[in-house]
């Protein structure tokens, strides 16, 4: 059998990952133990939380659904390769002890920094500390480091969100950066977001604005060591690893499969005309380990000096665009094909593509529903939550505008050159190129991945959950029909028309409400 020479790369060397308990992070450490035998020691930095030690978080980690199918192929005994370095990006030095600072200078080869906050709420103070600061903290460790062979820096397709067609290379940075983290040591978060308008100039929020900042880090060491920046666009669900449909994150597509699937979230302000760049996050943690392995064998070919800043995009917008026109009509038969045994109501969801629309639509199909729920809930002694999360996407709604209806387009001619150059092992071991990729057996699976891993319910209990389904649609039919015959009723009464006439108004009624 040929070779492959990504795992070669990798055998016997140390990695370095920041954002280790994250949805990138812990699946990078996942692919490394499962596909890379030979790896080194994997050290994780992990922060104490919640009254436990990195150890206590270490085991939790193994438990993370993401090692179901290491565990079925009995490779538990690789999790063995996993080291806790206890620290933070947030904090000085990355929080590290010297120990365990020098055990990193001594032993790490290659280093991953995924970690990240990904708030687009958070404070120009908090976002600069961990995006901006943090990113440093990391290259100065890395200059540090006595066998670095490759840094890959994981930043953000949306870093440069004020242009609608962006390439494969470095913008010039939106602000100084030592301005910046001045303006966060020195002034209140009041007094930054009164600045902010003012240093963010194009930039949607701090995220994309400290995360852009963090790329000239990486930029100002690129020719003492090899350095790789790689951009996803929304990372989703598993296309093939570690299984189909695998996930434990509610951001994008995932999070509102999961309202709707619960029968909770009906509407959906997105425009299902314009290009939604998805991409998986298998194909994420692929770029990211064969980017590693590339930018160092640049530097080989480079005669041991290294080679010039190498940027590549993860992203699907150019090369396998995906609109969600494409399968509106799919959607509802994908949640009725997985339906939840937890589901409240029968799902339906339906998208809009008009904010004023969706806010009117909102409270008739949201919060007049929450309410009635919550208050349920309450009176059973459960906790309510309904109003309050749909409080939260309405407050939000301004804020992510520019990411709900804007079309980007991300180049990615670099990656695809990367792929064509891997040998066929690696590039069916380390798969980056998602020409092949089905976008309807991928959210048919996505859904019922949302359903196993996000809203815990098994696979077994599928069918019962499918009569329960077809219970809450004759619910649905009949609670649909008693109101269409009570707004009859209301017609008649205030109107003082005739019955026949009425008939004739409800039909246009239900038209125009059918609209929102």
């Amino acid at each position: 059998m040929t070779s492959s020479p990504i795992t070669d790369f990798y055998a016997g060397r140390n990695v370095f990952i920041t954002g280790a308990t994250g949805f990138v992070g812990v699946t990078i450490v996942e692919k490394l133990l499962r596909d890379i035998p030979n790896v080194g020691t994997l050290y994780l930095l992990m922060r104490a939380k919640k009254g436990k030690n990195v150890l206590e978080r270490l085991e939790e980690l193994k438990k993370n659904s993401v090692f179901d199918k290491f565990k079925e192929l009995q490779l538990e005994s690789r999790l063995s390769k996993i080291v806790p370095i206890e620290g933070d990006v947030g904090l000085e030095n990355l929080g590290i002890s010297p120990k365990d600072r020098q055990t990193l200078i001594d032993n790490v080869n290659v280093v991953f920094h995924s970690a990240a906050t990904l708030d687009f709420f958070q404070s120009l103070k908090e976002t600069t500390n961990i995006n901006l600061r943090g990113t440093r903290r990391v290259v100065e460790l890395c200059q540090q480091l006595k066998k670095l062979d490759a840094l890959v820096h994981v930043s953000s397709a949306y870093v440069n969100a004020y242009l609608t067609k962006v390439e494969e290379k470095l913008y010039p940075s939106p602000e100084d950066p030592e301005k910046i983290i001045q303006l966060s040591e020195t002034l209140n978060d009041e007094a930054l977001k009164e600045l902010e308008p003012k240093l963010l100039k194009d930039h949607p929020n701090t995220y994309t604005f400290t995360k852009h900042l963090a790329e000239h880090e990486v930029a100002n060491v690129a020719s003492k060591f090899p350095c790789c920046i790689v951009r996803p666009s929304m990372i989703t669900a598993a296309w093939k690893e570690p299984l189909p449909g695998w996930t434990i994150s509610k951001n994008g597509p995932q999070g509102f499969f999961m309202g709707a699937s619960k029968g909770v979230l009906r509407r959906l302000p997105l425009d299902p005309s314009i290009i939604m760049d998805y991409i998986p996050i298998d194909v994420v943690v692929n770029g990211i380990i064969s980017t590693g392995y590339y930018v160092n064998s640049l530097q080989a070919k480079n005669g041991g000096r290294p080679a010039d800043l190498q940027i590549f995009h993860l992203t699907s917008s150019t090369y396998k665009p995906f609109r969600f026109e494409l399968m509106t009509d799919k959607i509802n038969g994908y949640l009725h094909d997985y339906p939840l045994n937890s589901a409240v109501w029968y799902p339906t969801l339906r998208l809009v593509n008009s904010l004023w629309v969706f806010r009117l639509s909102a409270i008739l199909f949201h919060f007049i529903p929450a309410v009635i729920l919550d208050l349920v809930t309450k009176i059973g002694g459960g906790r309510p939550i309904l109003v309050r999360l749909h409080k939260n996407v309405w407050n939000s709604l301004n804020t992510l505008e520019r990411f709900i209806f804007t079309e980007w387009h991300f180049d990615s001619k670099k990656l695809l050159a990367l792929s064509k150059s891997l040998n066929p092992v690696d590039k069916k071991k380390f798969i980056i190129d998602i020409g092949e990729l089905s976008w309807d057996e991928y959210f048919s699976n996505t859904i019922l991945g949302v359903r196993q891993y996000l809203s815990k319910e098994h696979p077994r209990n599928l069918e019962k959950a499918r009569r329960k389904d077809k219970i809450l649609l004759g619910l649905h039919v009949a609670l649909q029909l008693l109101f269409w015959y009570g707004v009859f009723k209301l017609i008649v009464c205030f109107t003082g028309i005739s019955g026949a006439k009425a008939a004739l108004v409800v039909p246009v009624l239900y038209y125009l409400f059918g609209m929102l």
